[in-house]
């Protein structure tokens, strides 16, 4: 029987430690089955080029969402004939808002995030993955994103002023969005 080495310790421990904010960036774009595979392969990906992992260039994290979103990258021009978004999509997002003891309250809050989701563009979708999703600072989206960091924050500042307007004009109540507003000034 094979003693684990310290470069398998550090491989668990890098997983363990983001497997979660790369699903739920992931999540944000794609259906949860396609986002378990897509993590899958993201941490495939990682395990291959580990020893190219330079800290001075970027943080664990930073690096580790890259990935992730080259997998995603991947996955959107192998399926670039799709033309509509699946209601399956953002479920990271609704776990946020709606109750896991309540599936009737998940499908509806589901399919309403579903709604104000796809009134945002791509970019605006990818930014609010991170921030949100992967619970990454604007500073580490903008590294990964190569935007400024007042471009982040501008961007999440327009993409949740656009799903406050959707949830009102709906006639929804818009205290989710208000408060990751409130997130984003931090």
């Amino acid at each position: 029987m094979r003693r684990p080495s310290s470069h398998d310790d550090e491989l668990r421990r890098v997983y363990r430690t983001h497997v979660r904010a790369v699903y739920a960036f992931l999540a944000y774009s794609v259906s949860r089955e396609v986002a378990e595979d897509l993590t899958s392969l993201t941490f495939e990906r990682v395990i291959k080029s580990w020893d190219r992992f330079d800290p001075s260039r970027a943080s664990e994290r930073t690096w580790v969402i890259a990935i992730a979103r080259n997998a995603l990258t991947d996955h959107f021009r192998r399926q670039q004939h799709r033309a509509t978004v699946s209601t399956d999509e953002h479920p990271a997002l609704l776990e946020t808002v709606a109750s896991a003891d309540d599936p009737l309250a998940r499908q509806l809050a589901h399919d309403e995030l579903v709604f104000w989701l796809e009134q945002l563009n791509p970019r605006e979708r990818q930014v609010l993955a991170m921030r949100f999703g992967a619970d990454m600072p604007a500073g580490d989206v903008a590294s990964a994103l190569e935007l400024s960091e007042a471009n982040v924050h501008q961007i999440t500042s327009r993409a949740l002023r656009r799903l406050r307007a959707t949830a009102e004009s709906e006639g929804l109540n818009d205290s989710a969005v208000r408060g990751a507003s409130q997130d984003d000034s931090s």
